[in-house]
């Protein structure tokens, strides 16, 4: 049985780890010791060798006063692109039959997508 990683978490999560851990003043020492891990862990996670439980996710984003999203992922790199940034915005304007209609609307343009990927496959 191969020892490999399978990577559930983007790359990015080290990078955000290492800077996140360095704009609050810690040490990899203070981190593991505010979150009660030995500081051999936060080194792994820090090269990419090893990746946390959710559960040491929670508490690093606890400790180090940041979201899960933020941690793990780039800024941006979730949201909607920046040419639909403008539509949603709109959407939010309004009322909230407007609202329903709209989601039901991108619900089933979804459904659409992800059937028409299912079939493809």
């Amino acid at each position: 049985m191969s020892n490999s990683i399978i990577w559930l978490l983007p790359m990015d999560f080290v990078k955000q780890l290492v800077t996140l851990r360095k704009q609050q003043g810690l040490t990899q020492q203070a981190l593991a010791d505010a979150i009660d891990l030995h500081v051999n862990q936060i080194k792994r996670y820090e090269a990419g060798t090893a990746q946390p439980t959710l559960e040491t996710l929670v508490r690093l984003a606890k400790e180090l006063h940041t979201t899960l999203d933020d941690l793990v992922f780039e800024e941006n790199q979730r949201g909607p692109s920046d040419d639909l940034k403008l539509q949603f915005e709109a959407l939010s304007q309004f009322d909230n039959e407007d609202k329903k209609v709209a989601k039901a609307v991108l619900e089933s343009l979804i459904l659409k997508h992800n059937a028409k990927r299912a079939f493809a496959q």
